[in-house]
């Protein structure tokens, strides 16, 4: 499990200490009704300290956490597999999903029947090929439906290995220092300004709007 996701895990770990086991085990498979929370309700279960969380577990087994951790990370499949389902129908309708690496995220646009993604590292991380002057890859008519990537094969645009430094991409290819793809995506404010400046990048490199299906994806 990465950082990320290790993260998500953190958080939903509380949400499953108010889950009332007496209640899961009367109810059938598919009966959702006992956990019709709204958005609100979700997150204020999940409001605990990690210092608080960490002086709950060490009382628990090793069997009741790997347990525990089965479960998370089948909550973390379905949040993730959720996020990454955004823009899937974006057009070209013709163009496979691109693969979103872990450690960073990549955010899309469309234009003039055209597809745009722009990779991106999480603070830590770099690109594993030099991007400075491939700030994004294309997937059109043009490239008979395919992405341009640097890997062959696939739909993998880029792979952001550990790295003290960031110089492998262009300065807007990082996420601030405190700031990864889940946080930048959590807050629409933060994810607006990421999508803006790609949007500005893109009209600088004469690809004119209008743009459409805009969204960021995480790893």
């Amino acid at each position: 499990m990465n950082m990320n996701m290790r993260a998500i895990a953190m958080k939903l770990l509380s949400l499953l200490i108010v889950l009332s086991s007496a209640a899961v085990q009367t109810l059938e498979p598919d009966d959702c009704s006992s956990f019709n929370w709204s958005y609100e309700e979700f997150m204020e279960k999940l409001k605990i300290s990690d210092k608080c969380m960490e002086n709950l577990i060490v009382n628990w087994t090793e069997s009741q956490n790997t347990a525990i951790l089965n479960n998370l990370n089948r909550l973390v499949h379905i949040f993730n597999k959720n996020q990454k389902s955004v823009c899937q129908d974006a057009t070209p309708k013709e163009c496979p999903a691109p693969a979103v690496g872990g450690k960073g995220g990549l955010v899309c646009v469309s234009a003039k029947g055209k597809r745009f993604c722009k990779p991106m590292c999480n603070k830590g991380y770099d690109f594993n090929f030099l991007r400075i002057s491939r700030l994004y890859e294309e997937c059109s008519n043009a490239t008979s439906y395919n992405w341009t990537t640097q890997y062959v094969g696939g739909n993998k645009l880029a792979i952001c290995g550990k790295s003290n430094t960031q110089i492998a991409g262009a300065s807007s290819a990082y996420f601030p220092v405190n700031q990864d793809c889940l946080t930048t995506k959590s807050n629409s404010t933060l994810e607006k300004e990421i999508i803006n400046t790609f949007r500005k990048e893109l009209k600088d490199k004469n690809i004119k709007g209008p743009y459409s299906q805009c969204c960021l994806m995480c790893g």
